[in-house]
């Protein structure tokens, strides 16, 4: 059976501890997944705080350098990394699946090493120059979620390192493995202590984010756990980047050609089997456009696979973990309950954390399932009258990570698009993230942004030099 490790110090670590993995679709098991204790988060922190120095004095072409070694060994072992991916988190190897995963893990690591982040001259005159510079933080603590393991990691580490910070990574205890075998990895490109790993839950996540050496907090998960970050922060001030999920609303306009949009829509919606942070969670359409929604969505639907996503002919796998399989089945069960078109596509297998693919119509604001954020595999579809009730509609809750509006004419929806309350809103299509254009959230969905430029200043402090001439 294989022991996995962390790596602290540009070593694989002695487990303190250990517990069995299994996968979400076979449940069989994959191996031992590493637990740390308190001791080795102080190890990894200070591992990383002695590197940092050196690893800032570099120059910026040779840490860029570093990071394109860092590519090209993530390209090269994208297959084993996308089979394990598929066997620990359950998401299918082909469609938008572990294979995307790793081929995203490789872009958003070649664009921030190709960027140019120089210091900028933001005032002159006859008597002063005044520049900002941008250096490096220290310690980066990063915790990353258990949907995209390895890319939301990549998302973190990357800018982070690029930019002369060195990292301390606690992935989801939910899916350790692929994460830890893809740092031991890229930890061929680096220095010893610029890239560190610790394993473990809340309490291994609360001793990184409360440890003095924490100089940035990087986090993609909960809001509940958000707030238990800020407050971690309070004692050292350290800075954080927060992105709490959404329930992204989508509003197809009235008298939209369906058929153009539907197989977006459709993955828009259930994208890694709707866990994924900015997929469509609430789906609202006009009364009059309703049925031919459904029956286009349905057609799809009833193409779709349902099984281990080591079959290429998989296109939905299960969901990643009991606690979230058992938390959809019970939001669909209290739309059956209320009375809500339940349409159930796909055969799931017996063994596993399977569900069909689940369209949930006759449903309205309020209930839970439109409420709650589901984070799988049902999309609850609700009528509106007037596009301006379906703008208060996506508004009224906190949530306000992505939206999107779909019609047939994109133009005519650019003025509504700035009414509604998100980071990003998106216009006939849904989720579509970019390595240059800047991504985070609004109210309860989080603060600050990643990628491009944006997001390397996000891991820097600004140092105005002023020169008297």
């Amino acid at each position: 059976m294989q022991i996995y490790r962390n790596t602290v110090n540009g070593s694989l670590a002695e487990p303190v501890s250990s517990h069995e993995a299994y996968n979400p679709a076979t449940e069989q098991l994959l191996g031992m997944a590493p637990e740390s204790d308190e001791q080795e988060v102080d190890r990894a922190v200070e591992a990383a705080a002695i590197a940092q120095k050196s690893w800032a004095e570099r120059s910026d072409q040779q840490r860029r350098d570093s990071i394109h070694e860092v590519a090209r060994i993530l390209e090269e072992n994208a297959g084993y990394l996308s089979e394990l991916i598929t066997r620990e988190q359950g998401k299918p190897l082909s469609g938008p699946g572990s294979i995307f995963e790793m081929q995203a893990c490789v872009g958003w690591t070649q664009v921030p090493a190709s960027l140019e982040l120089e210091p900028e001259v933001v005032y002159e005159d006859d008597e002063r120059k005044d520049t900002l510079h941008r250096v490096p933080l220290g310690v980066v603590a990063a915790i990353a979620p258990w949907n995209w393991p390895l890319m939301i990691a990549i998302w973190q580490i990357i800018p982070a390192i690029r930019m002369g910070n060195t990292v301390v990574l606690k992935p989801s205890e939910y899916t350790p493995i692929a994460t830890l075998e893809m740092v031991r990895l890229i930890n061929q490109a680096l220095p010893a202590g610029v890239l560190n790993t610790v394993t473990g839950d809340g309490r291994i996540g609360s001793k990184l984010t409360h440890h003095p050496d924490i100089s940035k907090i990087m986090f993609t998960g909960s809001e509940t756990t958000g707030r238990r970050i800020i407050e971690a922060s309070a004692s050292s001030l350290s800075p954080i980047t927060l992105e709490l999920g959404g329930n992204d609303a989508a509003i197809v306009m009235p008298g939209t050609n369906i058929k153009n949009i539907a197989t977006d829509l459709f993955w828009g919606a259930f994208l890694n089997m709707g866990q994924t942070c900015a997929c469509i969670k609430r789906l609202y359409v006009h009364e009059d456009d309703y049925e031919t929604v459904m029956t286009e969505l349905s057609a799809i639907a009833s193409e779709m696979k349902v099984g281990d996503g080591m079959d290429k002919s998989v296109t939905i796998g299960p969901l990643q973990n009991k606690m979230q399989f058992e938390k959809v089945r019970e939001l669909v069960s209290d739309a059956k309950t209320s009375g809500c078109d339940i349409r159930e596509f796909g055969e799931p297998p017996e063994k596993g954390y399977f569900m069909p693919v689940t369209l949930v119509g006759d449903i309205r604001d309020g209930q839970r399932l439109v409420d709650e954020e589901q984070f799988g595999p049902a999309l609850p579809i609700i009528r509106y009258r007037d596009p301006e009730d379906a703008i208060e509609s996506a508004n009224r809750l906190e949530a306000g990570l992505g939206a999107s509006l779909w019609a047939d004419n994109p133009a005519e929806v650019a003025e509504l698009a700035m009414q509604l309350e998100a980071g990003t809103v998106w216009i006939n299509q849904h989720g579509a993230i970019h390595p240059m254009v800047p991504f985070g959230g609004n109210k309860a969905s989080g603060y600050g942004v990643e990628f491009g430029l944006e997001g390397l200043k996000a891991v820097t402090q600004s140092r105005v030099i002023s020169i008297k001439k």
